[in-house]
């Protein structure tokens, strides 16, 4: 049985918006995915606490993006209980092992992925896919982890569907830039999450109510 292609973007989601939903559409639409699941994190310690959503606000804004998408908005890393990325992946590997998953994520966080704990692991569980930001491709292309991920780079993302079964296999998509972010519309309204309904909320993925406490996940 042939199994299910499933991108992953993990993110704070603070708040969610557009330009995620386009990305991952495009994402979708290059490398034939069959979904994409966003993984709206319980917290991340690099970046600063303060300004950061209730999960469950954060949780509702994606929820809002992603209507009538092929996109599953989960929280499951909550449940998990997990603090790092990699340790996230290897559990989903282990609970869906029908599925074929491929990790995507932005130049921003290509940047400094290095940083991540078990970056390379994170390389060696699944494909990586980078979706190129405005501002970023720069010191994204001549970044530490860049350095190392680069001798299994394919060149384009037809290439990269031959890989999708193995890792460490590297595609970066290139299209229109999309410069909206979640830093701009945090400036521009910081209390977004006020007024967002996020009451009887279900998690699209494990169907459970989506709670209030939920462990920060380091990268």
């Amino acid at each position: 049985m042939k199994p299910v292609l499933t991108g992953l973007l993990g993110g704070s989601f603070n708040p969610a918006h557009g330009g995620h939903r386009r990305i991952s559409l495009f994402a979708r639409e290059a490398l034939g995915l069959d979904e994409v699941w966003w993984l709206v994190s319980p917290g991340n310690v690099l970046k600063p606490a303060v300004g950061m959503a209730p999960l469950p606000a954060r949780f509702a804004s994606a929820r809002a993006a992603a209507r009538g998408a092929p996109i599953r908005v989960t929280a499951i890393e909550a449940e998990l209980g997990t603090r790092y990325t990699i340790d996230s992946l290897r559990l989903l590997k282990r609970r869906y092992p029908k599925r074929q998953f491929v990790w995507l994520m932005g130049t921003d966080n290509l940047a400094q992925f290095h940083r991540w704990r078990g970056w390379r692991g994170i390389a060696r569980e699944m494909p990586i896919a980078v979706i190129a930001r405005p501002g970023y491709d720069g010191t994204a292309m001549t970044s530490l982890a860049m350095a190392w991920l680069r001798r299994w780079r394919r060149r384009h993302s037809q290439d990269f569907s031959g890989a999708k079964r193995s890792a460490p296999a590297l595609v970066i998509l290139h299209f229109d830039p999309d410069a909206r972010s979640a830093t701009a519309l945090r400036a521009a309204d910081p209390d977004w999450y006020r007024r967002i309904p996020f009451v009887h909320q279900r998690d699209m993925l494990t169907h459970r109510p989506i709670g209030t406490a939920a462990r920060a996940r380091v990268r």
